[in-house]
């Protein structure tokens, strides 16, 4: 099997052993292709669990008797301030507990995370990250199986 066909292969289902994982940087442009972004730089985080997706006016609705949520993110690449009007299918609405300490109720929502010709479904809550650097910030639950963290390096699956 051509390594291409293993390494993806090995990003779309779980990992057997950790020779089977992605090494990947602490941060990495992504795309969310499911909302129509790109590029996007996301942090990688595992000190939390779940993942989190820069969000406002964010709404309810009501669509074929699911709930759905509405929402507005930005892209964080330098140049490129377009703004992203969004829906996906709601989940549920998780507890989080802020790197500040802070708890809050926030909508968690799935889309499809690309990153350097790698796809997976993730799960995301949704928040105001507008005064951090990273948009989208990706968590273990996102990561487990799949990935390895270099803190020492960046972009490594990905152009800046």
């Amino acid at each position: 099997m051509p390594s291409s066909d293993l390494s993806r292969r090995k990003a779309n289902s779980f990992a057997e052993s950790t020779e089977d994982l992605l090494i990947m940087g602490w941060r990495e442009s992504i795309s969310l292709p499911e909302f129509g972004i790109d590029k996007m730089i996301a942090k990688l985080d595992s000190g939390a669990v779940l993942s989190s997706l820069h969000a406002t006016e964010i709404e309810r609705l009501r669509r074929r008797g699911e709930t759905w949520i509405r929402f507005v993110t930005w892209s964080d690449v330098p140049g490129d301030q377009s703004a992203y009007r969004c829906e996906a299918r709601w989940l549920s609405d998780r507890t989080i507990r802020s790197s500040s300490g802070c708890i809050e109720q926030r909508p968690s929502i799935e889309t499809l995370l690309y990153i350097g010709g790698f796809q997976w479904p993730i799960e995301v809550t949704l928040c105001d990250r507008s005064s951090l650097e990273c948009k989208l910030l990706l968590g273990r639950s996102a990561l487990a199986d799949r990935c390895l963290i270099d803190c020492s390096r960046s972009h490594l699956y990905s152009r800046p």
